[in-house]
């Protein structure tokens, strides 16, 4: 690997780097951890949770089963101070645009002028099918910009050249969590089929229910198979997206309730994906992790190819299906071309016609690189004061920095010499707020619109 030999101009030689890896969501913590694991062999992985709606819990860390050797939860302010205070050699950002964006201003104000900083790497967790042009620009001024896919770098490099933004911080990987054995047809198991639901895609009630209850039927249709609705989060838990109707809930409403072979189930996709016979999804990631192995795959098309569900994504793909082609018993297949072109190559790595071999080589080497100098440009984003005055202190403002990056007074004390009990306290009633928002999302505030409609 080659950070193994350190470079002595940077003053800190070691045989594994120092990573920190700041999340903001149970997803996007597995993203950056993994991540950090792909680019570093065996790194010393500090981890970091940003405070805020989706800030995960114990137990979602848990199912997603990535260790750090330490894990704390930070207000941005007080990461930056962190990062200033231990010098870290990579700082991994998992985070949403905006505060991937607040970041980085951050960090340039930390060290306006080339400086020995730590080298910055950000990217998606997934499917990229919305936003791209606002997502990509508030990542913009990171060191490395990674894409999932050959695809994405070439959307990628298209959005930056076509504001006029240096494009030389992206660079092609994988997704990090496509790992796990190739799917072999055991005739002696009993056929699963896995639902992988999303927390806002479909976004309505009836939506939802629908696809809840084709499951269903699904499972009644063929009573040899099970049928697993693979949820995201328990009632009153965030995920990356908001879930304002949960199937826990609309699978109480079932007349009758769920079938014998069908059931509602947690736990980690991997794991999950190790007994699956086929993988059912509007548009999650899952379906990549699922065709990697090559597992039989469907993306649903009951509610329409839409953009704002995300589907349209898998054009070409050969898995577009709706739940009547599966009850008919279709299984499809993933198109080869279309795979190799996400950086979908298969369990075994093998036919992979664009020869990318190991989809992190060239991240590695370009860290390798940054991590030789003796010292790193100052960052530069491409929103700034003089690009985006308006929208820029929004931005920051919402993590608690001025206009230049620098923290707002008061930011980074919050609680530095306070006793436990007021530290407890204040603990309390921060976690006591995150539930009141999130009770309102998914009772409150369905409640109100319904009555909006009447």
């Amino acid at each position: 690997m080659p950070d193994s030999n350190r470079a002595a101009s940077r003053g800190r030689p070691r045989t594994a780097l120092r990573v920190a890896v700041l999340a903001d969501s149970d997803t996007r913590w597995k993203w950056g951890a993994l991540t950090a694991r792909r680019l570093s062999e065996e790194p010393h992985l500090t981890g970091f949770l940003l405070r805020g709606r989706a800030t995960p819990t114990a137990r979602q860390l848990g199912e997603v089963g990535v260790r750090a050797d330490r894990l704390s939860e930070v207000t941005c302010a007080r990461f930056l101070a962190e990062i200033e205070r231990e010098k870290y050699d990579v700082v991994v950002l998992a985070l949403v645009g905006g505060a991937v964006q607040a970041v980085l201003h951050g960090i340039r104000a930390l060290w306006p002028e080339p400086a020995e900083r730590p080298v910055l790497v950000t990217g998606y967790v997934g499917v990229v099918y919305e936003k791209l042009a606002d997502g990509l620009l508030l990542r913009h001024g990171a060191d490395l910009v990674l894409a999932n896919s050959r695809h994405d770098a070439g959307r990628f490099r298209a959005v930056y050249e076509g504001v006029g933004a240096d494009a030389g911080a992206v660079t092609r990987t994988a997704l990090p969590f496509l790992e796990g054995a190739a799917y072999e047809r055991v005739a002696s198991r009993a056929h699963t089929v896995v639902f992988a639901v999303q927390p806002s895609v479909p976004e309505s009630r009836a939506d939802r229910a629908y696809l809840l209850e084709r499951a269903a039927g699904h499972a009644r249709l063929h009573p040899g198979r099970e049928v697993l609705i693979k949820l995201r989060s328990r009632p009153g838990e965030h995920t990356t997206h908001l879930e304002e109707q949960p199937y826990q809930r609309l699978a109480e409403r079932i007349p009758g309730g769920l079938p014998a072979n069908c059931r509602l189930v947690y736990g980690n996709m991997g794991e999950i994906l190790d007994g699956t016979d086929l993988l059912v999804t509007v548009s999650s990631t899952a379906a990549l992790e699922a065709l990697h192995r090559g597992i039989p795959t469907a993306v649903l098309t009951d509610l329409g190819i839409r953009e704002a569900l995300g589907n349209h994504h898998f054009l070409g793909s050969g898995c577009l299906a709706s739940w009547d082609q599966l009850d008919a018993g279709l299984l499809p297949q993933g198109d080869p071309d279309w795979l190799a072109d996400q950086g979908v190559t298969g369990a075994s790595g093998a036919g992979d016609p664009s020869g990318a071999g190991d989809p992190f080589a060239a991240a590695r080497q370009r860290l390798a690189e940054l991590l030789d100098l003796p010292v790193l440009p100052s960052v530069a984003p491409y929103y700034t004061q003089v690009t985006a005055p308006r929208y820029l202190p929004g931005i920051l403002a919402r993590h608690h920095l001025a206009p230049d990056g620098s923290p707002l007074p008061g930011a980074v004390r919050e609680g530095e010499g306070e006793s436990r009990l007021r530290r407890r306290l204040r603990s309390y009633l921060r976690d006591a707020a995150r539930g009141a928002y999130r009770h309102g999302v998914q009772r409150v505030a369905p409640v109100i619109r319904r009555m909006g409609e009447l």
